[in-house]
């Protein structure tokens, strides 16, 4: 598991606007004129969440003149869920094996 791209997508997320965001873009491609209307903050500040989910992967944007039209990364939506599940999961593979190969102690 790659433990520095989950945490980077997760303090991405760690904002409750980013996850507001998120929600709006689950429905479709959204433009920043779109999505600043749900938010009471300046478009500077939007700006700048979209940025750090765009940096994360998560969010996609398609440049159209001055317009940017902002999207989910499906891919990297699937790869944070499968990095999720695995997270707390006791199938697979245990890191204690890896890090440890004299043995792991499960409960």
């Amino acid at each position: 598991m790659d433990h520095e791209g989950l945490s980077k997508i997760l303090k991405g997320l760690s904002d409750p606007h980013r996850i507001k965001i998120v929600e709006i873009l689950s429905c479709g491609e959204r433009c920043a004129c779109e999505i600043l209307p749900h938010f009471t903050f300046t478009q500077p500040t939007l700006s700048h969440h979209m940025k750090v989910l765009m940096d994360c992967g998560l969010v996609n944007v398609r440049k159209e003149g001055t317009w940017s039209h902002y999207s989910l990364n499906e891919k990297e939506w699937t790869t944070l869920v499968e990095m999720l599940s695995l997270l707390g999961s006791s199938t697979g593979d245990c890191i204690c094996l890896e890090e440890n190969p004299l043995g792991c102690k499960k409960s």
